[in-house]
């Protein structure tokens, strides 16, 4: 997030590296499995060589179609929403949008996820229970999971567990269940 780059030089430099050499390791993984990978968020923010590993791997896979990883890296969920009406202003300004035309599929379409189903799930790890910024307009209606896991320590029993969680429950989107509905007639 960009609350992160507050954290020591240290962890962030370490986080970076991380980050390109992942991509640099990964690239062809992703290519041959045709992933397209997309990086949202203030990406010219973030230190050149990550910057040009991210947008190599962006340009890359940019005509891959079987899944797409997003990755949100020097990202902030209020960042992109003042961002998305900054632009919407602007085309309003221009005469490229009427006012009266602006509604929430119109908004979605200036965040930097256009394009992207909202997140069905969201697994949140170290026993936080916040979204920290995240993801803000998109997650109206995700479901969310808290684990105390850490994150290094996320395996993929941890996400199985995750998953198995969301399938019980059932996505009312702000309705109410039938047997509330019933009840409250009663």
């Amino acid at each position: 997030s960009q609350e992160n780059w507050k954290r020591p030089a240290i962890e962030t430099n370490a986080l970076m590296m991380l980050l390109e050499q992942y991509l640099q390791r990964e690239m062809d993984a992703l290519i041959d499995h045709g992933v397209r990978f997309r990086a949202i968020g203030q990406i010219d923010s973030m230190p050149s060589t990550a910057y040009t590993w991210v947008r190599k791997v962006e340009r890359s896979t940019a005509h891959l179609d079987k899944l797409n990883l997003t990755v949100a890296l020097s990202y902030g969920g209020r960042s992109e929403i003042v961002e998305a009406v900054r632009q919407l202003a602007q085309d309003c300004k221009d005469g490229k949008v009427q006012p009266d035309a602006i509604d929430e599929s119109l908004l979605a379409g200036y965040l930097s996820t256009h394009g992207l189903p909202d997140p069905d799930l969201l697994i949140r790890t170290s026993g936080e229970a916040r979204i920290s910024n995240f993801l803000l307009w998109q997650l109206a209606y995700t479901e969310m999971y808290f684990t105390p896991t850490l994150w290094p320590d996320f395996r993929r029993r941890d996400a199985l567990l995750a998953i198995l969680e969301y399938q019980k429950r059932e996505r009312r989107f702000g309705g109410r269940t039938a047997d509330t509905r019933s009840q409250s007639h009663t």
